[in-house]
């Protein structure tokens, strides 16, 4: 499926600031499509005289879509939706006061200009489904007083506001909590759910009418934490800032969202997001506990990998059987390879492991375990990035094989040369050439019939743990060239398009 940005370009000649700015509004329409309890479109002029395209949607969780079908890449013509076109050229909001229908289902619409540095780059439709009455509660007209302000806001310019960086990602809901703060800071409306998450932080009585900035700070068990928040709700008011921020009360964590609310440069007061993740934190908890319990693990095996390879270089300079100590001093190089892997998971919190990294730690070892090491330079072009930790292992052995191969076969003990290794990766592949300019390949070799215990391991785990494709070939230019082709995402079943 096309992403935003896909179908901007395709349909667009769009600035990139513009563009950014409607993925901002697309982040923020969840709220607003709940809020306003419609579905929304963004539709987009087409370049040259086409009708307009819709390229995203939006349907609220409170309540029934106004569309049953997808309308991502659907037109608009003057005929079709008057009011889209007219908030487009005029740059203001228009409702449609006629009923409109939508396979069978009759539907309001509204027009809301979406304007970034005083020019209008887009509209978005606003579509209530009208076959299911509904009630004026206090909430319902508390959320659509809210959501109409946030669309003449869009309208203005003014929002989304540009947020500053924080360390909390997750956002709450107008279902999680939802209070109105009048110009004063004072509760106009809060939620049954807003207020329960109130009462766990310890307020014992009802809000409405409160100052929300004194009673949060009073409620907040850190001193500097209640000063901030209390301060940052204030600045909202005058639509200095906005506010995400979590907060800890007598054992229960809160998730505050402050929007300013000024249409048309008129302030009105703010809405507060209000969302109780006291057990979501007390999850995350556990798994950052988890998280350390599995790092731990990785880094005693590293320990005792490097312990292995430490016993088995010792074995080899006691070992006058030549053949023994060459065998022993590869078997050193693969334990050092997976120990590495392992190093680098014990300093990760998600199991991924940056390529890059471990193949630049890892060369220099390659190098000191090869006769040509000395005069042999082993470089990396372009990166190899990051990659699950079950197939970063098998990957960065077949690495190591494939270079100390060249290193070993390609040239002599007072050769000099380079061994470099080149990575393309995509979405879908990881391409990764180790190119040589040693002696080349000796006369009808065959990597299917080589008997290098290297190579059959290499190919091994190319098949057998990667799904990839592994071919030696000769370079155009002299020397040998390794192709290594692997599959990206899901591995797959191993098959003819693989090899």
């Amino acid at each position: 499926m096309s992403t935003l940005s896909d179908l901007l370009a395709e349909h667009t000649h769009l600035p990139g600031g513009a563009v950014d700015h409607l993925q901002r509004v697309v982040g923020e329409w969840q709220l607003l499509a709940d809020l306003s309890f419609a579905d929304f479109l963004l539709w987009v002029a087409q370049t040259g005289a086409a009708p307009m395209v819709c390229v995203a949607q939006c349907r609220p969780t409170t309540a029934s879509t106004a569309y049953s079908e997808d309308e991502v890449g659907s037109t608009v013509t003057d005929v079709d939706a008057p009011q889209v076109l007219r908030a487009l050229d005029e740059g203001e909001v228009f409702r449609d006061e006629q009923t409109r229908w939508y396979k069978g289902v009759p539907l309001r619409m509204e027009a809301v200009p979406v304007t970034w540095r005083a020019q209008v780059t887009a509209v978005l439709s606003r579509s209530t489904n009208l076959a299911q009455p509904r009630f004026p509660s206090p909430l319902e007209i508390a959320y659509l007083d809210c959501a109409d302000d946030l669309c003449q806001m869009i309208c203005d310019g003014t929002f989304p506001m540009r947020e500053e960086l924080t360390a909390v990602h997750s956002s709450p809901r107008a279902g999680d909590g939802f209070i109105r703060l009048d110009p004063a800071g004072n509760v106009a409306y809060s939620s049954p759910n807003a207020l329960s998450a109130y009462h766990r932080m310890g307020l014992s009585t009802d809000l409405a009418g409160r100052d929300l900035a004194e009673v949060t700070r009073s409620l907040v068990s850190d001193s500097f934490d209640a000063q901030e928040v209390a301060s940052r709700l204030r600045s909202t008011l005058t639509g200095d800032s906005t506010l995400r921020m979590e907060i800890d009360a007598r054992g229960a964590t809160v998730l505050l969202r402050a929007l300013p609310l000024h249409p048309r440069g008129e302030p009105t007061g703010a809405a507060v997001l209000v969302r109780d993740v006291t057990e979501v934190k007390r999850r995350d908890r556990a798994l950052l506990s988890k998280d350390a319990t599995i790092r731990e693990i990785h880094h005693r095996v590293k320990n005792n990998l490097q312990t292995v390879a430490a016993l088995l270089r010792l074995q080899g300079r006691r070992t006058d059987n030549e053949e023994a100590r060459h065998a022993l001093t590869e078997s050193v190089r693969r334990v050092s390879s997976i120990a590495l892997v392992h190093e680098t998971l014990s300093m990760s919190v998600d199991e991924e492991v940056n390529l890059d990294e471990v193949v630049d730690r890892l060369v220099p070892i390659m190098a000191d375990v090869s006769a040509a090491g000395s005069r042999v330079q082993v470089r990396r072009e372009g990166g190899l990035g990051v990659l699950q930790a079950e197939r970063a292992t098998p990957l960065v052995m077949v690495l190591a094989e494939l270079v100390q191969n060249a290193l070993e076969h390609g040239f002599g003990p007072d050769d000099a040369g380079e061994v470099v290794i080149t990575a393309k990766r995509s979405a879908r592949w990881l391409d990764v050439l180790v190119h040589d300019n040693g002696s080349g390949l000796p006369e009808g070799f065959s990597i299917e019939h080589s008997k290098r215990l290297g190579l059959q391991i290499a190919r091994t785990l190319v098949d057998s743990e990667l799904g990839g494709s592994l071919g030696l070939h000769p370079a155009s230019g002299g020397g040998t060239d390794a192709v290594l082709r692997v599959r990206l995402g899901r591995r797959p079943r191993l098959g003819p398009d693989v090899r």
